[in-house]
């Protein structure tokens, strides 16, 4: 009994860092699609605006900081960029968290676009005037696009999973 006790604690710490641990996963092997021509996709946007939008404590600051330091060692950024832009998402998100009375998936969707919109303006201006990286406007058009279309989605399924796996009891 004791065995089956510790299983079930254990399945249950796992479900609770599932994000956590798919947000270590998707910046290590990048997992922003962005090797594809046409369709490219920033997931780990999507994961820290839904997660610090929905349920903030799973993520916290300090593990998104280090994503982003190890999203730049992966990607070959100058460090510090991915951490500024994973930050400045936590905190659109901690925005409409506050001002929200009734959250609304279709809002957050736009405000999702609006925050990838800001967010991806400022990284890549900084890119482009401090460290002089070369941009392709049609790359950053179609990354911005596909992750605005795939957040509704992935929304949906990090719903799905936070109604079946994150469920508080009140006792």
């Amino acid at each position: 009994m004791s065995t089956e006790f510790k299983r079930g604690n254990l399945a249950n710490t796992l479900f609770k860092v599932a994000p956590l641990i798919l947000l270590f996963l998707s910046v290590l092997n990048e997992i922003d699609l962005n090797y594809l021509e046409i369709f490219s996709l920033n997931f780990p946007f999507i994961l820290i605006f839904y997660w610090s939008l929905r349920k903030s404590e799973l993520l916290g600051y300090g593990y998104i900081f280090i994503a982003g330091l190890i999203n730049d060692v992966a990607t070959g950024f100058p460090i510090g960029i991915s951490c500024f832009n994973y930050l400045l998402i936590c905190g659109f998100a901690a925005y409409l968290r506050t001002i929200t009375l009734r959250p609304s998936l279709v809002k957050d969707w736009f405000f999702f676009l609006f925050t990838i919109l800001v967010v991806n303006s400022i990284s890549y201006s900084v890119l482009n005037i401090f460290f002089n990286i070369d941009l392709n406007y049609k790359n950053l058009f179609f990354n911005i696009f596909f992750t605005f279309i795939f957040y509704i989605i992935f929304a949906n399924l990090f719903l799905i999973y936070q109604n079946r796996y994150l469920k508080e009891s009140n006792d």
